[in-house]
């Protein structure tokens, strides 16, 4: 999938991209894992997995060490379910 900004996602990225920015603008914080983890029906290193290769793959970055430390790094414009939600993205998280 390609988007605006040059960022490539997989539909399935591009999914769990949408959750962790929806779940940060309604909470203040992004995601725990675990979040993820009953949100997708997903075990653990299903999860655990899709966040090593969103960083692997430069779009998102984490914090050593410290919980719900996730930053999207493409523009949240390009995530894919926030237009369908009717989500107009004011900022970036």
């Amino acid at each position: 999938m390609s988007q605006k900004s040059g960022a490539r996602f997989t539909e399935k990225q591009g999914h769990y991209l949408a959750f962790i920015y929806t779940y940060s603008h309604m909470f203040g914080r992004p995601p725990a894992e675990t979040d993820m983890q009953r949100h997708f029906g997903v075990s653990p290193p299903s999860v655990h997995q899709m966040i090593v290769t969103l960083e692997r793959n430069g779009l998102i970055r984490r914090q050593a060490g410290v919980p719900r430390s996730i930053e999207i790094l493409v523009p949240p414009e390009t995530l894919p379910i926030l237009s369908w939600l009717g989500i107009k993205p004011s900022k970036s998280l």
